[in-house]
């Protein structure tokens, strides 16, 4: 049978579909992914993947067999390294988390910066991206996303609910018409997403309140929306613990423009025997639950668990 070796590779190329993509990864020469993957698949006796100029390398559905089976090895190795390594000493290994681009920055850095003062044996690389995380393809150990996943092998848990509420500069709401009502509304103008990126429905929110016509500045990032709202030109819908924590920002029509929305924390099942994944795991439920009025809107500051 192959060694680990030619399972890694297989690995890195399926996730990638891109042997340069593997290789960088890998730290080696295309070339050498290559060479390991045509061996690989000779020694089997079967094609794995099916290779084009346009689509890179696609998994056959021998391919797609192997895969699972590659998945399990790689899970068992790194959950046998872990207990043998981590038996006379505190967490240590590499983990990589993704998440939403606003929670991401605002939420989840910072509490990642006091775990890592916990834990210094941890390396942590921290992804906030407007975009969803694929865990099939291992771009991240654990993903915090706004929608449960709908299949697959996770563990998967609701982390909290959140609230967005309509906000401009007191400096903008100083200058132009005041809001009582939501018909007041319609004197004003808008930032929100860029409908045809939207990456979930979700995200979907300013259509319940405003015409598409009102929206004069767009962008698929949550964090460029909100630093446009700062510009004093517009409002926008933010999510309260990237807004709240603004003194220079103020809600508007408070008691009635108000939309909830969850986060969902989830990660292969394989992972639940790996004691550095669920010691990030069970510290993020017990910080996001510290935090959960600042997610609401009704606090103004990040708590850090003591």
């Amino acid at each position: 049978m192959h060694d680990w070796d030619a399972i890694r590779y297989f690995l890195e190329v399926a996730r990638t579909q891109r042997a340069s993509a593997a290789a960088l990864r890998l730290g080696v020469q295309h070339s050498t992914v290559t060479r390991r993957i045509r061996a690989l698949e000779a020694g089997l006796g079967v094609m794995l993947f099916e290779k084009s100029r346009a689509n890179g390398f696609t998994l056959t559905e021998e391919g797609q067999q192997f895969f699972v089976y590659a998945e399990q090895v790689e899970s068992a190795l790194l959950a046998a390294q872990e207990a043998l390594s981590g038996a006379a000493q505190g967490l240590t290994g590499h983990l990589r988390i993704g998440s939403t681009e606003g929670f991401g920055s605002t939420i989840l850095t910072p509490l990642m910066v006091d775990f890592q003062r916990r834990h210094p044996g941890i390396t942590l690389d921290i992804m906030p991206v407007p975009r969803y995380i694929s865990l099939s393809k291992r771009e991240a150990d654990i993903a915090i996303a706004l929608e449960r996943p709908q299949h697959g092998p996770y563990l998967c848990t609701k982390l909290a609910e959140y609230a967005l509420k309509l906000y401009g500069t007191r400096d903008y709401l100083d200058r132009h018409p005041p809001i009582h009502q939501r018909s007041d509304l319609s004197h004003h103008t808008f930032i929100g997403y860029v409908d045809e990126l939207l990456f979930s429905d979700r995200l979907r929110y300013l259509d319940d309140w405003v015409q598409a016509s009102q929206v004069v500045f767009r962008s698929t990032s949550v964090l460029a929306q909100y630093q446009a709202v700062l510009g004093g030109q517009a409002l926008a819908i933010l999510p309260c613990f990237l807004a709240a924590q603004d003194s220079r920002l103020a809600p508007v029509l408070n008691a009635d423009i108000h939309v909830s929305r969850s986060f969902w924390m989830y990660c292969h099942e394989d992972l639940r025997q790996t004691r550095r994944v669920m010691a990030i795991w069970d510290y993020l439920k017990q910080a996001i639950k510290l935090n959960q009025d600042l997610l609401l809107g009704e606090q103004r500051t990040l708590q850090i668990p003591s």
